[in-house]
């Protein structure tokens, strides 16, 4: 009888442990979803609030302070406003900063996101005066959409069109004056009529090491992070230009000196995890490397086309052309010609390779 009940307890604790195991154990996808929500939430809590808390892009903060301020004191709303650049630079940054300097209302919605006119019609309607209606990936905007947005830009007024065939008729409904924002990486795309209707155009550049150490440091300070001018210089210098790698790389070089019990971030703990990451000193990463050791090796310099190269290195040329390859070209590692990409000089030393024909 007490084998019996020894038997059972067993069994009993043993399905406590498992439901406790159960509990605790997450599926991927929902750890997933959490970590990226964390990630999220990071990236807002150290997003700036206003234009004296930006960091970099002077002359466009200049120029958006004189027309922020105009706009308030004639009681007018603001132009519309279109940002350009490669991604994590702060086109959505500066949007949210554009509403709380103007004391207003945002409402943000992306390109994809507004796939019938009705929706934009909808979300258009809703705006109070003044208030900004913010676009990210406005090239992306299907063009029955981008038809309806016209009218509403320049004479906020919408135009439904209420039946079908014959009887169809266009009905013009007012709506109150509202700032557009709109964010793209990729201006080439933007229809002509639509690029012309945006009062106000700002193209975003990369960062200089010396703002984004500023950037760190002050990403760290909000973050409760003891970092040294060096450390922040070396995660600078390896962020590619963009605050929103810099800020990424920091939260990892934290994880990094939390493990290892290091209370303060310098340049070795720096370059310790950097090293771990596969962060090269240009701040290149593995497919980095791939694409330029592609172009050497497999094509023997280039040129090639972005297609051809995506198959190489088992990536989508939107990807290519998007994330990598702008600041490849911009620090001169790799140059475009009618014919496709070519590695340059520059390319051919930070790999330790020769040029055939020529001595490096």
């Amino acid at each position: 009888m007490k084998d019996s009940d020894s038997d059972g307890i067993q069994v009993r604790s043993k399905r406590r442990d498992r439901a406790a195991l159960t509990r605790t154990q997450k599926p991927a996808s929902a750890v997933d979803t959490a970590s990226l929500a964390e990630e999220r939430e990071l990236d807002w809590s150290l997003r700036p609030r206003s234009l004296a808390e930006f960091v970099g892009q002077e002359r466009i903060k200049k120029i958006l302070a004189i027309s922020i301020e105009a706009a308030k004191k004639r009681r007018e709303v603001l132009d519309h406003v279109l940002f350009s650049g490669p991604p994590g630079l702060g086109k959505t940054s500066l949007a949210h900063i554009i509403a709380r300097e103007l004391g207003v209302n945002l409402r943000a919605t992306s390109g994809p996101a507004i796939e019938r006119p009705g929706d934009l019609a909808a979300i258009v309607n809703d705006l109070d005066k003044g208030d900004i209606l913010f676009i990210d990936e406005i090239h992306r905007l299907a063009r029955p959409v981008e038809e309806i947005l016209y009218p509403a830009m320049e004479d906020f007024e919408l135009n439904i069109v209420v039946g079908k065939g014959p009887a169809a008729r266009t009905v013009k409904l007012a709506v109150k004056p509202f700032t557009m924002v709109g964010a793209t990486t990729r201006s080439g795309l933007l229809s002509s009529p639509l690029r012309d209707r945006f009062g106000q155009q700002y193209h975003l550049d990369f960062y200089s090491h010396a703002e984004l150490s500023e950037i760190v440091r002050r990403s760290a300070r909000l973050l409760g992070i003891v970092i040294d001018d060096e450390g922040a210089a070396e995660l600078a210098a390896r962020s590619r230009g963009t605050p929103r790698i810099a800020n990424r790389l920091l939260r990892r070089v934290r994880d990094f000196a939390q493990v290892n019990e290091k209370a303060t971030i310098g340049r070795e703990v720096t370059l310790a995890a950097l090293e771990l990451l596969e962060i090269d000193s240009c701040g290149f990463d593995r497919m980095d490397r791939a694409i330029l050791t592609a172009i050497i090796d497999k094509f023997d310099g280039g040129p090639v086309g972005v297609e051809s190269l995506a198959a190489a290195v088992g990536e989508e040329p939107d990807t290519i052309g998007e994330v990598y390859e702008p600041y490849l070209l911009q620090e001169g590692f790799i140059a475009r010609t009618a014919r496709g990409r070519v590695a340059t000089h520059r390319a051919y030393s930070h790999l330790g390779r020769t040029r055939r024909g020529s001595l490096l």
